[in-house]
């Protein structure tokens, strides 16, 4: 697959008050590709997402969107309401609504298209159809969100920003407290905005092997700066790891996938009971 690059920070200054944490990193995010930002707590993963979703102040450096022709299109030149037509974050922190169904939550993705106190178009439902269908919300539409689970409530918000048709999508720990199926449910649906809908995806993951799986691009960073980016093989190496994770971290690949396993090595390492 060729593609463009949708979103990127070019080399990216970014700090609080006066203290800088990220320095001069640069990260893109290509159109039907999933990009995996990892590393140690600390690192500048969240921030470095925030700034690409204008929700962090810049002390230098640009990040640009790619507008479908042949010149990309500084953000910062964006209104909020066709910045908003275009990328999308689902945030770590997000407020949990109450007395509210899940389809009425799903309709606040619709935000940035729909004129002020007006009603929802033809489009606007079929769009909000369309997300809680790729989310498989569909049969909890008239549930209040008070009475969803942990997992059921993160699909809704991932709903919620598939229906606000971007393409672009940031996604900060989306797997984070959710099981196991859950994960793996939303690791699927990450791919599926890429594969199926040319979604460029941008995504903070703890997990290495959840990147591993997932990720066509991995950026690791550490102190701030990219270590490493590339293919996942190319970035998640035992010497980048351990450098990055201060252990020892063994890297494997999996005979039926293909795929990079990563295998820390604690105190307890290698026991056999």
């Amino acid at each position: 697959m060729t593609a463009t690059t949708a979103l990127r920070g070019e080399n990216l200054v970014l700090g609080y008050q006066r203290t800088t944490v990220v320095h001069g990193v640069a990260v893109s995010l290509r159109a039907g590709y999933v990009t995996a930002l990892v590393g140690p707590n600390g690192s500048g993963k969240s921030t470095v997402l925030r700034s690409l979703a204008r929700l962090h102040h810049l002390d230098d450096g640009e990040v640009r969107l790619d507008a479908g022709g042949a010149v990309a299109v500084d953000v910062a030149a964006l209104s909020a309401r066709d910045f908003a037509r275009r990328v999308t974050l689902l945030a770590q922190s997000r407020p949990h609504p109450s007395g509210l169904e899940v389809r009425d939550v799903v309709g606040f993705g619709r935000h940035p298209h729909r004129r002020r106190f007006a009603g929802l178009t033809g489009a606007d439902v079929a769009a909000i159809d369309r997300a809680m269908a790729i989310t498989g919300i569909d049969a909890m539409a008239r549930r209040g969100v008070d009475q969803l689970s942990g997992g059921e409530l993160q699909r809704v918000w991932l709903a919620t920003c598939l229906a606000q048709e971007t393409g672009v999508v940031l996604l900060d720990e989306p797997t984070n407290h959710l099981d196991l199926r859950y994960q793996v449910e939303t690791l699927d649906l990450m791919r599926d905005m890429a594969e199926v809908h040319g979604t460029a995806v941008g995504v903070v993951l703890h997990d290495l092997d959840h990147a591993a799986s997932v990720a066509d691009d991995v950026v690791l960073l550490h102190h701030g700066r990219v270590l490493a980016a590339g293919e996942p093989a190319e970035v998640l190496t035992s010497e980048h790891l351990s450098h990055a994770y201060g252990l020892p971290i063994d890297v494997t690949t999996d005979p039926g996938t293909g795929r990079v396993r990563v295998h820390p090595r604690g105190r307890h390492h290698g026991r056999t009971r």
